[in-house]
């Protein structure tokens, strides 16, 4: 009975730090994440929900966007990825400019205010054996020349960072190039889990912990903002969770450039063996997800004030229960996804505004449509911009 009092005692305490503005600890995450009692995580879920109010209020915003993932492409072999083909295997694909247009155009007739796009790795991308970062920047001038205003959010740290050492250049070259060509923002995916064992073990062939850092870091030099990410539900612990946040939290707190929090339950109907062995199941637990989103409310307080679950992984259903636990976006249209829907996710490839509107109004919301950075969409800016 002591321990469950002392238990008790030290949740309640940590809750009452972070709805007082008082910065949570690493080890103080980690202990809010290994709350499995169902009553623990309603008093942590009731104090992310109350913190979520406190920083942005009632309303939960979402976004008109399309996901074109230009290229399944790639030479690395992650474990838990079941969307990258080798050239010339069965199902790999690599879209055309003229391909990737089209999709743009559709989109931009359909409302979209954003363009998000990721790809594989491909070193024979090399236009008249140039620089790799060559192909990338014809690909963004050809879309910015046609579609200015659209807001290109595209190619993760990991892609950056390939192209830097594909072409021998400083990653911060490679960023400012694309910035200058036209990329508005970058995703923080390849962020997968920031602690390097376990990093090691999911991925080995992807940039390192520092790495990551560095390029996110150069990036928000660069006034380029990013999203941040954490891939969880596999081999990770609660603790090692927690230092993944720490880490994102102490680059937020020197740059100021994460735009947004985003958690990306693992999905493992279809990816390698290996990995979907070890883990046991195929499909996230929504109730674990849940906690790891409050959890990362508390902890990122006034840091990272935009959090976003992950209807493709989650379901629709399940997104909008995230938005009691913490989040205030339920996420974009997407229009199409490969990446995790090839994994096996259940939750669908595309949502319309309509549907990304009941979802918030069934969790008791007021939905607003956002811009890629966060700022409200009304009828009289998008006629403004034709």
């Amino acid at each position: 009975m002591a321990d469950i009092a002392a238990t008790d005692d030290r949740l309640q305490s940590l809750l009452d730090h972070a709805l007082a503005d008082r910065p949570l600890s690493v080890p103080d995450a980690a202990f809010l994440l290994s709350q499995t009692d169902p009553h623990r995580r309603e008093r942590i879920r009731a104090a992310a929900d109350s913190l979520r109010s406190a920083l942005v209020g009632e309303r939960a915003s979402y976004v008109i966007n399309r996901n074109i993932n230009f290229s399944n492409i790639c030479i690395q072999h992650c474990s838990f990825c079941a969307f990258r083909r080798d050239a010339g295997e069965a199902g790999a694909y690599h879209l055309d400019f003229a391909q990737i247009l089209a999709k743009t155009a559709e989109a931009v007739r359909y409302g979209a205010t954003e363009i998000c796009m990721q790809g594989g790795l491909n070193p024979a991308v090399r236009p008249d054996r140039g620089r790799v970062l060559d192909y990338y920047l014809q690909l963004v001038d050809a879309i910015k020349s046609r579609f200015a205003p659209i807001h290109l959010h595209a190619f993760s740290p990991q892609e950056s960072f390939f192209i830097a050492r594909a072409d021998g250049l400083p990653v911060e070259t490679v960023l400012a190039e694309l910035q200058a060509a036209g990329v508005d923002s970058m995703p923080g995916t390849a962020a997968e889990v920031l602690y390097e064992p376990v990093r090691r073990r999911l991925c080995p062939e992807k940039l390192s912990t520092f790495e990551w850092v560095q390029t996110v870091q150069a990036a928000h030099r660069l006034g380029l903002p990013t999203t941040s990410t954490l891939l969880s539900g596999h081999i990770e612990t609660p603790t090692q969770r927690a230092i993944h946040l720490g880490v994102l939290r102490s680059i937020q707190q020197r740059t100021g450039g994460f735009s947004e929090f985003v958690l990306l339950p693992y999905v493992g109907l279809a990816a390698p063996r290996a990995l979907r062995s070890r883990v046991g199941r195929d499909q996230p637990l929504l109730a674990d997800t849940l906690l790891i989103q409050a959890v990362a409310r508390l902890f990122f307080g006034r840091w990272i004030v935009n959090h976003q679950p992950s209807w493709v992984k989650l379901g629709i259903a399940g997104a909008s229960e995230a938005l009691r636990w913490g989040c205030n976006d339920i996420g974009g249209t997407l229009m199409e996804e490969h990446i995790t829907t090839m994994a096996g996710a259940q939750g669908g490839t595309c949502q319309s505004p309509e549907a990304l509107r009941q979802a918030i109004r069934a969790a008791g919301r007021e939905p607003y449509q956002r811009d890629t950075l966060y700022r409200e969409i009304r009828a009289r800016d998008l006629a403004s911009t034709g």
